[in-house]
């Protein structure tokens, strides 16, 4: 399945503020971890009880306590010790997979920096359209340790970094590889393309899959209550997409598994998904989009920005002196500016810590809609008034407005599809063959 993801931009998520997007975390992610509260002392016997043995490696009840806690943090679900038993078992086998990832992680001496894991939760922030520290925020009034989230996400990018050594020169996409799946898709104008975001849930014996259904079912009844699919999708799909919240992008339905391929013909736009069975596991699934393939029309923007950021969040009642003088910056610089070169000068000049080119912004997507108007009225010669957000300042230019074809995938979309479904086959290959070769101890109920 195929996810092409924009360098900065989401669809439907550009907004004033969204486009100059910081780093989630100002300090490290270590003194973050660090600085997670402490069990009191009654509760760290019961939270240090084994619950499972991989390898040698422990699981203990206070790493699945936290896991469950934060998908329920995620979703909205009440903190009730019903809702923790029902959803303790399916991520007791969760947290098992990803020790057996971080496990080959770590023998191949893999080292994932603090910078990608807080440019990780950022990603998952801006996606959902949650403002920055939203997560971490949770996480404290919930009670969870911060080392929860990090360690989840060590392990996903640290298993992504494995897939790329295994691959080898097969994540080389080659142009005859591109120009056939073109041709491919060439042939399919005006056939249904659908854009799909995924959770995938696995069942890797028979004798849970009960279990798994049930687990993914109070995960559809959380979504269809609110909770945001991206965030979700982040904590419990197994599939490599799990970074991008799921995302799948724009697929065919000769891409789809049968079963999931007849379901998002009939489902509208917005809904998601009753468990499908598919090889492996449980997917749920939410029909974002659904188009022509080869006959969608959209205007497409391309332009030049200046951030300027802030040395501390906004208080708009009370700016500080910096925060006054970035903003007479801003307006010197909207005002002298009147070119795209002007713009990109002004950005080294200004040593911003965003790019001077964002990329492409498909216009009918912008949110809200004053500022959709903005860009699709601005003229080529004029640079933006300034956009405050709370931490920082950006002016922008647009330097060129283009109807293009939306529903013909480009180059670097198609080698993207591409390469994601051998990296996703080759995942649940190794996985399989790790599991196979581990000595697994559960220590609480079936896994």
């Amino acid at each position: 399945m195929a996810h092409a993801k924009s360098a900065w931009f989401a669809p439907g998520l550009f907004a004033p503020g969204l486009f100059v997007l910081g780093l989630l975390f100002a300090q490290p992610v270590a003194a973050l971890a660090a600085s997670a509260p402490h069990a009191p002392p009654a509760a760290t016997a019961q939270g240090m009880r084994i619950v499972a043995v991989v390898n040698g490696d422990v699981i203990s009840n206070s790493d699945v306590e936290n896991r469950t806690r934060l998908f329920a943090l995620s979703t909205g679900m009440p903190m009730t010790q019903d809702v923790l038993d029902r959803l303790k078992q399916q991520i007791t086998r969760q947290l098992v997979d990803e020790k057996l990832r971080m496990q080959e992680v770590q023998r191949r001496k893999i080292v994932i920096p603090d910078k990608a894991i807080a440019d990780a939760i950022h990603d998952i922030e801006s996606r959902n359209n949650l403002p920055a520290g939203a997560l971490r925020q949770k996480l404290s009034t919930g009670g969870v340790g911060m080392r929860t989230l990090i360690d989840q996400l060590r392990t996903q990018l640290g298993w992504t970094q494995v897939l790329r050594e295994q691959l080898g020169d097969q994540v080389k996409i080659t142009d005859a590889q591109v120009a056939e799946q073109q041709r491919i898709l060439a042939q399919q104008v005006g056939k249904p393309e659908f854009r799909i975001g995924e959770i995938f849930i696995p069942v890797d014996d028979p004798a849970t899959a009960a279990d798994a259904q049930r687990f993914a079912e109070t995960v559809i009844s959380e979504l269809r209550a609110g909770a945001a699919f991206g965030v979700v999708a982040a904590q419990f799909s197994q599939n490599q997409t799990a970074l991008q919240g799921g995302a799948l992008g724009w697929v065919q339905t000769n891409q789809l598994d049968p079963e999931v391929a007849h379901l998002v013909a009939e489902m509208p736009v917005g809904a998601i998904s009753n468990p499908v069975k598919v090889p492996g596991g449980f997917s749920i699934v939410n029909l974002q989009a659904k188009r022509e393939i080869g006959r969608e029309v959209g205007t497409v923007v391309s332009l030049r920005q200046v951030f300027l950021p802030f040395t501390s969040a906004l208080n708009p009642q009370a700016p500080t002196e910096q925060q006054k003088q970035a903003l007479e910056k801003a307006r010197s610089i909207s005002a002298s500016v009147h070119s795209c070169e002007q713009m990109e000068q002004a950005s080294k000049a200004a040593n911003s810590p965003r790019p001077a080119d964002p990329g492409e912004v498909r216009l009918d997507t912008v949110n809200p809609a004053a500022f959709r108007q903005v860009l699709a009225s601005l003229p080529f010669d004029r640079a933006s008034q300034p956009v405050v957000t709370t931490d920082g300042i950006a002016v922008l230019i647009v330097c060129s407005r283009e109807e293009k074809n939306m529903g013909q995938a480009n180059k670097q979309e198609v080698q993207a599809q591409l390469l994601n479904e051998r990296v996703e086959l080759l995942s649940r290959q190794l996985l399989a063959n790790l599991r196979r070769h581990a000595t697994i101890d559960l220590r609480a109920g079936r896994a």
